[in-house]
């Protein structure tokens, strides 16, 4: 496994209009915010599950936290194993038995877990995995922990460990979560450093919709059978072999429209990332363009800058492929030759979001678009 350091995996973005928390830390190597090779993005994933497989081998259940941890929380329980159940927290309005949390810094504070087979897997797992792209204090996964035993007091019998690419806990936080029980583990621990006073200077605007240019041609597809989602939970063998099985799908569909010797950008749309990983990877193994990107459309709304060394130089506001009103953003957009937007909104054909997003791509001279349908 390579060594991953803060050079490698940490940028600092100011938060648009956020008073809770001006910064956000970004993560070029995730394929959210910045766009990057899905093989690299994977790898690093991978060596986060890697760790944290040596540490707990025995754990069958991984909790990951939406929307940025998606993909990574898969990655993660994909290295403990087929039988390992993989759950993420959503904030998609879902019909069922969900249990509601608050973070309270986020731009969206509230976000639920399945509660249909939470009991049943919490029993057969000697150790249960939350999994996030960056821990900074910890208070929301304590609440959250303290939260579940009152539900489910077998939790109290387990082990529970921490996952996440970047920590900046402090030693007096990792005592608080050592006495509620919980274990960190984290690719890269970063030293603490006033990252307020770091952005304070610094001046950015929002992202606008994107201006009228011209339209590439848009072409929808679906894969014969929908993938099974992991908001309500998966096992990740099942799962892994679905996303490989829709990549392949889709790409053999595309095969002869992809663009060989140029750019290929692969898109997924808010928490539904990991499979836009597994098709963007599959389509680099392929050879099927000289360059592949990855990366996803965000409910963050980050301030825009041009200024050199600044990580999010460009930005588009879109509405949601998922419907309502709620406003979404794709950042540090590149010109590429071909689109694919890998989706899992269940009317993302009829989106407002599909032609405005369309736009923004063919202003960057992009002449196809693929909408495919999970």
């Amino acid at each position: 496994m390579r060594p991953y350091t803060a050079a490698d995996t940490l940028r600092i973005a100011k938060r648009y209009n956020n008073p809770k928390r001006s910064y956000l830390l970004v993560n070029p190597l995730q394929a959210k915010h910045i766009p990057v090779s899905p093989t690299a993005a994977l790898e690093m994933m991978s060596a986060l599950g890697g760790q944290v497989a040596a540490r707990y081998p025995e754990a069958r259940l991984v909790i990951g936290f939406a929307e940025t941890a998606t993909a990574v929380g898969a990655a993660v329980a994909a290295q403990l194993g087929e039988d390992c159940v993989y759950l993420h927290t959503t904030r998609e309005p879902l019909d069922g038995d969900w249990i509601l949390f608050q973070e309270e810094h986020s731009h969206a504070v509230e976000h639920q877990l399945s509660a249909e087979h939470l009991e049943e897997w919490i029993d057969r797992s000697p150790a249960v995995v939350f999994v996030d792209d960056e821990f900074s204090t910890g208070r929301t996964l304590i609440n959250m922990v303290r939260q579940l035993r009152a539900r489910y007091p077998r939790l109290a019998e387990r082990q529970l460990a921490a996952a996440s690419l970047l920590s900046r806990v402090s030693p007096e936080n990792l005592r608080l979560l050592a006495e509620a029980g919980i274990a960190c583990e984290c690719l890269v621990r970063l030293e603490e450093q006033d990252y307020e006073g770091m952005v304070a200077s610094i001046s950015v605007e929002e992202a606008q919709p994107p201006a009228p240019g011209p339209l590439p041609e848009i072409r929808t597809l679906r894969t014969a059978a929908p993938l099974p989602d992991p908001r309500r939970g998966v096992t990740m063998g099942a799962y892994r072999a679905c996303c490989g099985a829709a990549a392949d799908e889709l790409l053999s569909a595309l095969r002869e429209e992809l663009p060989r010797q140029g750019s290929l950008l692969v898109l997924g749309t808010e928490e539904c990332m990991y499979p836009a990983l597994a098709v963007g990877a599959a389509a680099e193994r392929m050879g099927l363009a000289a360059r592949v990107r990855c990366h996803a459309a965000t409910r963050s709304p980050i301030g825009v800058c041009r200024d050199p060394g600044y990580p999010i130089r460009n930005g588009v506001r879109l509405p949601s492929f998922y419907g309502g009103d709620r406003k979404t953003y794709l950042y540090d957009l590149e010109a590429c030759d071909a689109a694919l937007i890998v989706t899992d909104a269940p009317k993302a054909a009829d989106s407002a979001a599909l032609p405005q997003l369309a736009a923004a791509l063919g202003r960057m001279g992009c002449r196809r678009v693929f909408l495919c349908g999970i």
